[in-house]
């Protein structure tokens, strides 16, 4: 099933899909055009991996990473579907990230691999925003490449992990305003989603609505104010943002 957090004349509602639109709890159907999309889930701990795929780590001129390269991220980077991330107006340097985010389901502490899909609830679409003009080196990343606020839109859909036979066979894409700019796999991740749950709850306590952003393959390119980027997962569905400057912003 595929699960959707909306607002409607400002009150927050849960959604599901159907036939394409979005069915409320209290029975109301609504277009994707008439609601304000949320993250389909409220964040808990968010938890990001840097250079989790070989190729993307080549790119950047790294070697991939023999532990996880993991930071947290801050709740005021979300947004959800259609919302519009605001770029520094001095940046030159802001890439777009389509990563598989694994949200998890019930606390879990001391996890091991061949259980770890018993703790995760569903998967969404997320695009961590990277502006790398602040960046200080990659095994340290500044607070301002990756927590500026609007900065990670992700959804638009919470889909259940019985919907998705194999997280770590899912192709991967993003467009730019109609053009396809990255693609990559899952498969090519270094550290697999079940290898992240043990290796995070080796440490320390897992909780429901926690959430894993798995990294980026190759294919990144520089965006701008007025683009439309789309990121996509297959499976589970089509994340649009759009780019604002920092000057639209009444003050």
């Amino acid at each position: 099933m595929k699960r959707a957090r909306v607002a409607i004349d400002g009150a927050i509602h849960e959604a599901v899909e159907v036939e394409g639109k979005l069915k409320l709890e209290d029975g109301r159907i609504f277009t994707e055009d008439h609601v304000t999309w949320l993250p389909p889930v409220e964040p808990g701990t968010v938890f990001v991996l840097g250079l989790n795929y070989a190729d993307h780590a080549k790119e950047l001129s790294f070697n991939a990473p023999k532990e996880p390269l993991v930071f947290l991220k801050g709740p005021n980077t979300f947004l959800g579907h259609n919302g519009s991330s605001v770029r520094p107006e001095e940046a030159t340097n802001m890439h777009y990230e389509c990563e598989l985010a694994v949200v998890i389901g019930k606390q879990a502490k001391n996890v091991k691999k061949e259980d770890a899909y018993d703790y995760v609830a569903g998967y969404t679409v997320a695009n961590d925003y990277a502006i790398r003009d602040y960046l200080e080196n990659y095994y340290r990343p500044n607070l301002k490449v990756k927590n500026r606020d609007t900065l990670t839109p992700i959804g638009p859909w919470l889909v259940d992990k019985e919907d998705i036979k194999d997280p770590m066979n899912l192709k991967l894409k993003t467009s730019v305003n109609g053009k396809v700019t990255q693609q990559g796999h899952t498969s090519d991740m270094v550290f697999s989603i079940p290898y992240l749950i043990e290796y995070l709850s080796s440490f320390m306590t897992l909780n429901p609505n926690d959430i894993i952003l798995t990294g980026t393959p190759e294919g990144l390119e520089k965006v701008n104010a007025g683009d439309e980027v789309i990121t996509e997962i297959e499976g589970i569905g089509q994340l649009r943002n759009y780019i604002i400057s920092d000057k639209e912003l009444v003050t």
